[in-house]
C-alpha cells in the first residue's frame, strides 16, 4: 500500500483529502504544517509527500528539500492555489509534481497513480 504524507494547513482540504485518499487506497497520514512534518519523516518511511506549498512555519518548497535529505527516494507532489508558487516550485523541485487548486480528486488519484506507475479502480 502507498503511504502519504499530507502537509496542508487549511482543516478542511486537509480532512477531505485524507478521507478521499484512504477511499481511494492509499494510506495516510496529515499534518497541518511542514514542521509537523519533518519528525514523521525520520522516524517513519513514506512514498509520497503530498504538500502544500503556502504554508505557516515552512513552506512546502522547504519541507521537500529537507524531506529529500531525510529519504532520498521520497516522491513529492505540491497542492497551491498560486500560480506564481506553482512556477517557483517547479524551477526549485524540477522532479517535482505541481497540482493547481481548485482539482478534481480524480486528477489527483491519477497523479499519484502515474508517479507510482499503477492502475487505481477506486471508481472517482
Amino acid at each position: 500500500m502507498i503511504r502519504i504524507l499530507l502537509a496542508e494547513d487549511d482543516q478542511v482540504m486537509r480532512e477531505y483529502l485524507t478521507r478521499a485518499l484512504e477511499r481511494s487506497g492509499y494510506a495516510v497520514t496529515s499534518v497541518d504544517r511542514g514542521t509537523d512534518a519533518i519528525p514523521l519523516l525520520e522516524s517513519e518511511r513514506f512514498d509520497l509527500l503530498l504538500t502544500d506549498i503556502v504554508m505557516p512555519e515552512m513552506d512546502g518548497i522547504e519541507l521537500a528539500r529537507r524531506a529529500g535529505t531525510i529519504d532520498p527516494e521520497l516522491r513529492v507532489m505540491f497542492i497551491t492555489g498560486f500560480a506564481a508558487v506553482t512556477l517557483r516550485a517547479g524551477q526549485e523541485m524540477p522532479g517535482a509534481r505541481v497540482l493547481s487548486k481548485p482539482f478534481h480528486l480524480r486528477d489527483l488519484v491519477l497523479e499519484i497513480d502515474r508517479i507510482f506507475d499503477v492502475g487505481n479502480a477506486s471508481g472517482l
